[in-house]
């Protein structure tokens, strides 16, 4: 089966699984998205018509909320906590330090494909600030230092 194919598969059987739902666009979004990583332009419409909407309320709500991308990840994707106590203890130069380091920004990928940069809100790890999460794995007490070891380890 083709990367299309698949993709088209995974739009339909979550459109056709959830649209019954009451509140049905939101779990849709994230069926989609964690089923391909994103959600493709091309499933806009096929959503709108399924839950009677227009494709301008479908995307308005893609681009209200900052998880839900529109297009493929990195293969890792590196989230920065951005909450109060990491931005105390040295937040915002780590963040200048990785926007730098990777060479991205917020919301963005490398151009090699590795890395998707994201900002985080709260990790849950405030009494280890600065806190990261590169994919699964929470990071704490990050500096510049170790940052780019983590990196370097998955092969930037």
């Amino acid at each position: 089966m083709t990367e299309l194919n698949t993709q088209q598969q995974v739009i339909n059987t979550t459109i056709a699984s959830l649209k019954n739902q009451p509140g049905a666009l939101l779990p849709i979004l994230h069926g989609i998205q964690d089923g391909l990583g994103y959600i493709p332009a091309d499933a806009v419409p096929e959503i709108a018509k399924a839950l009677n909407l227009s494709r301008a309320e479908v995307h308005g709500v893609i681009s209200f909320y900052h998880y839900f991308r529109d297009t493929p990840p990195g293969k890792h994707t590196v989230h920065v906590c951005r909450a109060e106590s990491c931005q105390a203890m040295g937040g915002k130069q780590l963040e200048s330090h990785v926007k730098a380091k990777l060479g991205i920004d917020y919301h963005e990928t490398t151009a090699d494909g590795k890395f998707s940069l994201e900002p985080v809100y709260c990790l849950g790890n405030c009494a280890c600030s600065p806190a990261i999460q590169i994919d699964k794995d929470i990071h704490g007490r990050v500096s510049a230092q170790s940052f780019d070891a983590i990196i370097n380890e998955l092969g930037a």
